[in-house]
């Protein structure tokens, strides 16, 4: 699990040897996102910043990150023509791409049974379908030029079930799969794969959740309704009195996989401070090896290896 000092470290020991990249980062309006544009734009990377909205509500947003050096390139991850373009206009701009940030995303809270097939629908189509129509339109690219990196921001809630963000934790559980499957299928190609499991940080990722849209059914819950409400806003309480939990962590967690050389790059980065890392860290290492038993068992231990 990284902090912030073994961060710092880490940097001037390897200043030097840095590659600078260029970078694709997706939802860098706010969050995680802003705070990782910052990041990469300061160690010298260059980055195309994409959101939408960039003419109305994230013009002041897009204004900033222009004025640092970014590109701005307007996005919207559930429109299969939008996400075409800007990948097309990322390319032209930065005469190339090395990285791929997927960090766009939506969050929800409330009662699983709550969430009709629309709300899913929708989750689905930013978290998981998002996913998949920037991974597509970057791979012909990266797969041509034999080496890139795709960079997953997931969340230990893609790891474990915690009640009241039950269709999060099914779409961050997909968009797991969908990147190990890419590290394997890609390796060959240079390409990796590699994903960020962020704890819960106060961003406004946090005061954007998404509420369920079906209420029919709350008398059959009972008191249980108001259980959300008091969850979060306990969680709430929990990341006030934990200043360690400094959502700079994430930026830095990203910046550092895409400045180790490839081949060298873990599947999976846990960045927390609250406690429940440590207890996904060893789930992690165990499905690891399992995955490294499997793959040599059925002859395929070579696809865990990325061609470099």
């Amino acid at each position: 699990m990284l902090n912030s000092f073994d961060l710092q470290l880490w940097y001037i020991e390897n200043k030097e040897s840095i590659f600078m990249s260029k970078v694709l980062i997706t939802g860098a309006n706010g969050g995680f996102g802003a705070l990782t544009v910052k990041t990469l734009l300061k160690e010298g990377h260059e980055v195309v910043a994409t959101m939408r909205n960039i003419s109305s509500r994230n013009k002041e947003t897009a204004e900033e990150f222009a004025a640092l050096g970014a590109q701005i390139v307007e996005l919207d991850v559930t429109v299969d023509e939008s996400v075409h373009g800007a990948i097309s206009k990322a390319i032209e701009l930065q005469d190339g791409l090395d990285v791929v940030i997927n960090n766009a995303g939506v969050g929800v809270l409330g009662i699983q049974e709550q969430f009709n097939i629309d709300d899913f629908k929708r989750l689905f189509d930013i978290n998981v379908f998002g996913v998949q129509r920037v991974n597509r339109a970057a791979l012909p690219h990266l797969r041509k030029q034999g080496s890139g990196l795709l960079i997953h921001v997931s969340s230990l809630l893609g790891r474990i079930a915690f009640p009241f963000y039950g269709p999060y934790n099914a779409s961050k559980w997909a968009l797991e799969a969908l990147a190990e499957n890419y590290r394997v299928e890609l390796s060959g190609f240079g390409v990796d794969s590699c994903i960020v499991e962020p704890g819960g940080y106060p961003t406004g990722f946090m005061t954007s959740l998404m509420a369920p849209s079906d209420h029919s059914q709350d008398a059959g819950y009972g008191e249980m309704v108001h259980a959300p409400k008091q969850a979060f806003e306990n969680f709430e309480g929990a990341l006030a009195s934990n200043p360690a939990q400094n959502p700079q962590h994430v930026a830095d967690a990203i910046a550092k996989l895409i400045s180790t050389p490839a081949g060298q790059r873990p599947m999976r980065t846990v960045v927390d401070n609250m406690g429940m890392g440590t207890h996904i860290e060893p789930y992690n290492h165990q499905l690891a090896q399992i995955h490294e038993g499997l793959y040599n068992a059925f002859g395929m231990g070579d696809m865990l290896k990325l061609k470099v």
